[in-house]
């Protein structure tokens, strides 16, 4: 990640713009996520304020999605909190195919965030066959789907109620 000014001097290709984000912690508990998700939803929404977007302007989340119960009706929880209508809203899950990464978790689902950008798909949350019912929106089930990401974020999260998220756009000259 380079400053515009710094890529243009170089003519490097430019993939993509970081828009803004956020981080905060709720401290709700050493490893359960607050349920009602209102820690992550301030994260999301101090996140777009951050990248100057509107949660409307979004289509795109790379969502933390541990496939845990918990951790994941929480997140779902704080979607539908900021996100009033994500019908048009792809969801993705990168640790069903990849596994928790710990540490390199929210480096490498920026990646595919970025990457959905500049190519057009989305890659599926694999192994998903019976979703919550909470779960109301396209989580891109088993199969890559393409989709021209607008905005997309990335959520991550981690023990102690440490939240974060990031905003990506297609880069406009």
């Amino acid at each position: 990640m380079e400053s515009l000014e710094h890529a243009m001097k170089r003519d490097a290709p430019i993939i993509a713009e970081y828009l803004g984000g956020a981080v905060n912690c709720d401290a709700y508990h050493m490893t359960d996520p607050r349920s009602d998700g209102l820690g992550v939803s301030s994260c999301i929404k101090q996140s777009l304020k951050d990248a100057g977007v509107a949660p409307e302007e979004v289509n795109y989340i790379n969502a933390h999605a541990t496939s845990t119960l918990a951790g994941d009706l929480a997140e779902v929880n704080a979607i539908k909190q900021v996100f009033k209508d994500p019908s048009g809203i792809k969801i993705n899950a990168t640790k069903s195919m990849i596994g928790h990464c710990l540490g390199a978790a929210g480096g490498l689902e920026a990646i595919a965030t970025i990457k959905a950008i500049t190519t057009g798909w989305v890659h599926p949350s694999i192994n998903q066959f019976n979703p919550e019912e909470a779960v109301e929106f396209d989580t891109v089930p088993n199969v890559k789907k393409q989709h021209e990401v607008n905005v997309g974020i990335s959520n991550s999260f981690g023990f102690g109620g440490h939240n974060s998220v990031v905003v990506f756009a297609p880069f406009k000259p």
